[in-house]
Formats: C-alpha cells, structure tokens, sequence
C-alpha cells in the first residue's frame, strides 16, 4: 500500500518537473501578446481580487521587503529647503507703581521696556521670496527675521496678515530665487493618506516627521475662524505652527497650525490649514491687497439643528440656512431666500456653515458659482456672482483725542466691505473701532478693533461724528455700551 502512495508521489512529480518549462514558456508567451494572464496573477499575491484588481495603481499598501524598507530621505531632500525658521520680537510695554514718582524713580529708576520674542517656522511658496506661515507667530512684531535652511538669514515685510484664518505672508528678498514647495489641492486628500510635517519645533531646528490624514474638514477646536482644519498623526509641536504638511507627491497639502494637547507635546492630534485655502490668501498678499477679500454675495447663514431639519423635512441636519438675504445683493437676484438650505457649493458638499465659508473663501472674485439649494421641500440649482463687498457711503476714518476712555481709537462706519476687513457680519450696521494706538487710554481700558460702540453717556452712537462729539464731553463718568462678537457689554467708570 506504502509503495503504490509512493509511486503516485513520484508520478506526479515527473509530471510536474516535465511540464514546468511548457508552463514558464506560456507564461512568457502571454504576456508578451497579453499581460492580462500575468497581471491577474501578480494581483492576486497583492491580495487584491475581482473587478478592483487592476484600479487604483496610485494607494495601494506595502508588498514585499524592498517596499517596506522604502524611505523618505528623496521627498524630504527636494522639499526641506523650502521650508524656514520664523523669528519674530516685540518690545513689551513694562508699568511699575513706581512710574511718574520723583522719589522713587531717585532710586529704582524708571521701568525699562522688555524684548519679547516668538519662535515659529514658514514655506516659501514663490521663488521671489513669498513665505506662508501663522499669524500668531508674528503677532504684534516690531521686527520678524527669516532664517532659511541653508543658514542664510534675512528681515522679512508682512505683506498681508489676518487673525481670523490665522494666517500671514511675508518678503524676503535675494538676488536669486528661492527654493519652493508647490502648492497642491487639499481637496483631493483622503483620510489615511500618507503626510509629512516640516518645521522647527522647541528650536531644536529643522525636524521631519510622518503620518497619515487622521480627519478631514475638523471644525470648533477653538483655534481660529477658519474651522476647517486637516487632522493628521505627524507629530507638531510648539516651535512647528507655520510649518509644511506635504504629500507623497512633494506637494504642500497644509499649514500646521495647532495641537490638541494636555502636556503641550505632541499626542498625535494636529491641525492643519488647508492649501486651497493657503493659495488664496497668498494670491491676495501678492496682488497688494490690504486685507483678504472674501467673495461677497448678500446673504448670512447659521447652522442647521437637528430641529431645523426636521422642520424642513430633511434625512439629517446639513448644509447651512440662509438667514437673511441683501435686497439688491447678488443672491437674491438669483432667487436665493430665508429658509433656504444651502447643501454643495460647485458639486462639493456643504456639511456645515463652516464648510461653506472655507469653499467660499477659497473662490475668486468676479467669477460664478453653482449653488445647489434645497428650497420649499424641492432641490434646485442657482448661479450666483461672487461680487467684492461694497464699500457704502465710506466716511473718513476718525481718531478720537482728548480726556475719554476712547481716546487714540480710530473709528468709523461700517460697509460691507469694512465689517468683511474686520471680521463681522456683513450686514452689521454701526460705528465700529477701525484700529487702536497702543500707548492710548483706549487700549489701556481694553478697547479692541471690531468693537461696535453702540451708546455713551444715553446718546445713541449711529455716526462717527456723534461719537467724536460724546467723547469730548467734559466729564469724569463715563457710562457707555459696546456689542463685541454679538454679545453686549455695559461698563460704568470714572476717569
């Protein structure tokens, strides 16, 4: 019995040793004619079967030793140069009790103004010398220095700054051009995409570090109004805000920005601006402009609650409801009205009032946009013109003087256009506080620019002129009223 198994053993071992050859010749021979045979073989060792087993050929994972010892080194070779150390200082106005007393100044002298520095890093993204990176890196710099990966170190202008999307551009200037990253579309990112942070964190200099897309379009994490971030793994730490997020392709994909942390190290949860949004605003500081212009097209939304949705007969809350409506605006000579929901902006979805203001912000003035909006019960698609915010009947800007808590506040009236500069809502009317000087009693009693002064002393503030006029009154009570981000603030003071 053992030798019968045996011989059928080696039966079929002669059979198979003979036929190898014909087997590697038909092996040869169809894929010279047709690669089809060899394809469906080579995909199925990938483990990858039926119709996906030849799409896709750009994300797939690691197959075999040689691809999982593959490195980084070539990527962060071409785009590590690109990316700078931002330096920014200040001189920070130091008070003693002791200021303005002949005695005491006799002997401790007069308090001296103390330097303050921030430490941050950018990308060069022209090679004439045009470098992204936070606002609150530079925030209130007397002087910000760049420092690129060679070694070279240059005084930077700020061409364009705004708090809002945490975001600035600045200059430098050589006689050759610098090295850049190109700026990709983050648009096109999906979560578990590979990444990788530049920057410089702690000031140790320049560090590289990898991840994966962890999120997409993250919002409310209470670091700017731009709300809506890329959440990656890469590991950012302090020192690395203004830094390179790029892909596998070398493209700028994201600014880093900010971390979620309880240690303030990284735990593997950092946000990133994204590049559509970083092209825009870098577009806006080279064309000179003095702010960054969002398209205006007459209309405010706020959010869709669960309560709104089923009102309006909606699977889930979505999108965002338009709350009110221009009456010569753009949108409401495309038929747009309150109550309506707003769902895709050009074919992408609009999950949220904070995704609608990211895909607006990233659209050029002066062109079209398809909005698809859900409008009495009925879906329905309207063209809208992306206008510039008109600037009203523009009154001169005022600096108020004399012995007021306004006093060195630069106010005027709001416009569409100066509301969208400073951050409100655009159909917010008032006087509002346009800019502040530092070593004013304004800024000493915490006046900040976007402040709408609605009352002082029982008159009512609705011109420049009438709050000029308030604020030399000659008295030492002051009892005023100020809206700041919607809410109302009453204060009561002698000075």
């Amino acid at each position: 019995m053992r030798a019968n198994r045996l011989s059928l053993v080696l039966l079929f071992a002669m059979m198979a040793f003979a036929a190898a050859p014909v087997v590697r010749q038909a092996l040869a021979e169809e894929t010279k004619t047709d690669p089809g045979l060899s394809d469906v073989l080579t995909d199925l060792l990938h483990g990858v079967e039926g119709e996906n087993a030849t799409s896709g050929p750009d994300k797939r994972v690691p197959f075999g030793r040689e691809e999982v010892q593959l490195s980084f080194a070539p990527l962060v070779k071409q785009t590590a140069p690109a990316v700078v150390n931002v330096y920014a200082s200040q001189t920070a106005k130091v008070t003693s009790p002791f200021d303005g007393d002949p005695f005491f100044e006799e002997f401790f002298g007069r308090s001296q103004p103390r330097a303050q520095s921030s430490l941050g890093s950018g990308v060069l993204v022209d090679p004439t010398g045009v470098v992204v990176t936070n606002y609150h890196v530079i925030k209130d710099a007397d002087q910000v220095k760049v420092a690129t990966a060679d070694g070279r170190e240059f005084d930077s202008k700020v061409l364009l700054k705004d708090e809002t999307l945490d975001l600035a551009v600045l200059k430098i200037t050589s006689d050759k051009p610098f090295p850049v990253i190109a700026i990709g579309d983050s648009d096109a990112l999906e979560v578990g995409d590979l990444l990788l942070a530049i920057g410089n964190p702690f000031g140790v200099g320049q560090t590289t570090t990898s991840g994966i897309v962890s999120a997409l379009a993250r919002s409310h994490i209470g670091v700017s109004d731009s709300s809506f971030f890329i959440q990656t793994d890469a590991a950012i730490n302090p020192g690395n805000s203004g830094g390179a997020l790029i892909n596998m392709g070398g493209q700028l994909v994201g600014i880093n920005t900010a971390i979620y942390s309880r240690s303030g190290g990284s735990i593997g949860i950092g946000f990133a601006i994204p590049s559509n949004m970083v092209r825009a605003f870098a577009d806006a500081a080279k064309a000179g402009l003095d702010f960054f212009e969002r398209p205006y097209i007459g209309a405010e939304f706020e959010a869709v609650t669960p309560q709104i949705a089923e009102s309006l007969g909606m699977e889930k809350p979505t999108g965002a409801l338009v709350s009110s409506v221009e009456a010569t605006g753009p949108a409401a000579k495309a038929g747009l009205k309150p109550g309506d929901v707003v769902l895709q902006l050009n074919g992408k979805p609009v999950e949220s009032i904070e995704a609608l203001d990211y895909r607006m912000a990233t659209l050029s003035i002066g062109t079209t946009a398809n909005f698809a909006v859900l409008t009495k019960g009925q879906q329905a698609a309207m063209d809208i013109a992306l206008e510039r915010a008109p600037e009203g009947m523009k009154a001169a800007e005022v600096t108020l003087h004399g012995r007021s808590p306004f006093s060195g506040a630069k106010v005027a009236e709001l416009s569409p256009r100066l509301a969208q500069k400073l951050g409100l809502r655009t159909d917010i009317k008032g006087v509002t506080v346009v800019d502040i000087n530092r070593d004013s009693p304004a800024a000493d009693f915490g006046f900040q620019p976007g402040d709408i002064v609605r009352e002082v002393n029982g008159t009512t503030i609705d011109t420049a002129a009438t709050l000029e006029q308030a604020a030399k009154t000659d008295t030492r009570w002051w009892r005023f009223t100020v809206e700041r981000g919607g809410q109302i603030l009453r204060q009561v003071l002698r000075y």
